[in-house]
């Protein structure tokens, strides 16, 4: 029997995009191909190693999408880690050179999601127990 999609995996997938879209974007400002609107983007003035992280991490979020999309179980752990993940990256960030405005939607999109991916519904649609 296949699996049918509830709408919040679904939105969480779609946040998903929307931190691969903004890594992206990251990555782009980290290798001064994008110009920085809101404030300075900098790991520790170095940017081609920021600039990486924010790539892989841009791809990462994309196998994320893949495997919410198909209700993957490992896709909900795997999603935690990454958010988790991009939040810690995003405040050393901040501490290396970065304004608190830059990095804020990341941060935002990372904490909604955690706050998301907790939630007992969220977790019963993957089959985690409480």
């Amino acid at each position: 029997m296949e699996k049918t999609r509830p709408i919040g995996v679904t939105i969480l997938a779609f946040l998903a995009i929307l931190g691969a879209v903004n890594a992206f974007i990251y990555t782009l400002q980290m290798l001064h191909l994008l110009p920085t609107y809101i404030g300075p983007v900098a790991v520790y003035q170095f940017s081609f190693i920021g600039a990486l992280l924010w790539g892989f991490l841009a791809f990462i979020w994309l196998g994320i999408f893949g495997a919410l999309w198909v209700v993957h179980p490992q896709g909900w752990l795997f999603m935690v880690l990454i958010a988790v993940f991009d939040l810690i990256y995003g405040i050393i960030c901040v501490l290396g050179g970065s304004s608190w405005e830059a990095m804020a939607p990341m941060i935002i999109i990372c904490a909604l999601i955690l706050i998301y991916c907790m939630l007992p519904s969220t977790k019963q649609a993957f089959g985690i127990p409480p």
